[in-house]
């Protein structure tokens, strides 16, 4: 181990500080980012050997994947979007491959559709990040024909759609049933880019829960803006659309508005089947529990205290009697929830998974749901209690 140490501490100091110190004074303006990807042995001491250069390269960018505890100016998730960007809007960038090889595999034929790459780049811009998309080029620096056909789709869309990506910020909803939005703000206007994946058949979209009045909205495509009707209800704000979507993938309308964008949080609703999805992104947190966004857990955590609790706000068209269904993973046994709603309540015993990123559906109930504005509330039961990850609830009709 000591002569590993002493290699990789002599190979810092004569080869990787000089060799960031070329890049950081060598080529002008250039580099505007710093993409640090160093070896999982990176101690503080060796990261302090090359954090001082970046003085040389006044507000250059570096990430979070030097070591040594340093945190960097980015975080780099890899091959997953964060659920809810990070907190504080501290700035992000999905580095993703377009099949399973970061490199080149002749054999890798897994490619990622036109059509996710495209949803995952509206996904990302509109929690406020940057998608960082690779291509593995052959051994003889050719691009692989499947990376060329999906970046030319990629790319056309983008000709036509890229006012809805480049210099927004991040969506003022935190959820939206037909796609995502992102927003640009210049002087006491706002405009919301509402890109649409589902394509309403009544022809009309609902902006759910916005209480600004939308002033004016049209079809991105449209280049003479021919303004598309708004009307309202008790429900929302719902703007008139053509029967048939200007894209297949992600169609863009234009909603402005007046001032900062104020939106009231919406009840999820029943799916066609009846089924009420509850992910941990879209529950209430109380207490000292939390959201965790690493890619093996991406559910609610750090429940060690069993006063704290969640609780999640829907709607029923449709009552009944549901089946709960929990996603649920434990490093331990005899962890039992309590889940209500309305008066009606079920006991769920937590099986223990071996592993906190190991997660297992547990079905409990029935529980009976009058129609309406409800919250499923869950809480553990304080005897016998120990820490439970939940990944997410569904309530399925039991008839």
């Amino acid at each position: 181990d000591k002569a590993q140490d002493g290699d990789m501490g002599d190979y810092i100091r004569r080869v990787a500080a000089p060799q960031v110190q070329e890049i950081l004074t060598q080529y002008g303006e250039f580099p505007a980012v710093l993409w640090w990807d160093t070896p999982c042995g990176m101690t503080k001491e060796y990261a302090d050997q090359l954090l001082p250069l970046l003085r040389l390269k006044p507000g250059i960018i570096h990430n979070n994947r030097l070591g040594g505890g340093y945190g960097g100016d980015t975080e780099t998730p890899e091959q997953y979007i964060p659920a809810t960007g990070y907190p504080g809007g501290r700035d992000f960038e999905v580095c993703m491959t377009m099949n399973d090889t970061w490199g080149f595999k002749s054999y890798d034929h897994n490619w990622k559709s036109a059509e996710t790459l495209l949803q995952n780049l509206i996904d990302i811009a509109s929690k406020g990040g940057n998608y960082l998309l690779n291509v593995g080029p052959t051994a003889e620096g050719l691009i692989p024909e499947p990376s060329i056909e999906r970046l030319k789709q990629v790319g056309a869309w983008m000709k036509a759609n890229g006012e809805a990506i480049y210099g927004t910020s991040a969506s003022p909803f935190k959820r939206l049933p037909w796609g995502r939005c992102t927003k640009k703000v210049k002087g006491d206007t706002t405009t919301l880019y509402l890109h649409v994946f589902n394509w309403p058949t009544e022809r009309k979209l609902q902006v759910p829960g916005l209480k600004n009045q939308i002033q004016k909205a049209w079809l991105l495509s449209d280049k003479a803006r021919k303004p598309l009707a708004i009307s309202m209800d008790p429900q929302g704000q719902y703007v008139a659309v053509p029967a048939q979507a200007p894209d297949a993938i992600a169609s863009v309308i234009v909603a402005q508005i007046n001032g900062v964008p104020e939106v009231v949080p919406t009840p999820l609703l029943q799916d066609a089947d009846g089924s009420v999805k509850l992910p941990a992104t879209e529950a209430n947190l109380h207490g000292g529990v939390q959201y965790e966004s690493d890619h093996a857990k991406q559910c609610i955590g750090f429940w060690t205290n069993p006063e704290d609790h969640v609780d999640w706000d829907f709607r029923l068209a449709k009552p009944g009697k549901f089946v709960v269904v929990a996603e649920t993973a434990a490093q331990g046994g005899g962890a039992v929830l309590t889940i209500g709603a309305d008066g009606s309540q079920v006991r769920l015993n937590v099986p223990n998974t071996g592993d906190y990123t190991k997660f297992q559906k547990t079905e409990a109930g029935p529980l009976e749901i009058p129609a309406g504005t409800t919250k499923l509330i869950i809480k553990p039961v304080k005897e016998g209690w120990t820490p439970v990850n939940l990944r997410s609830v569904l309530l399925r009709p039991a008839n």
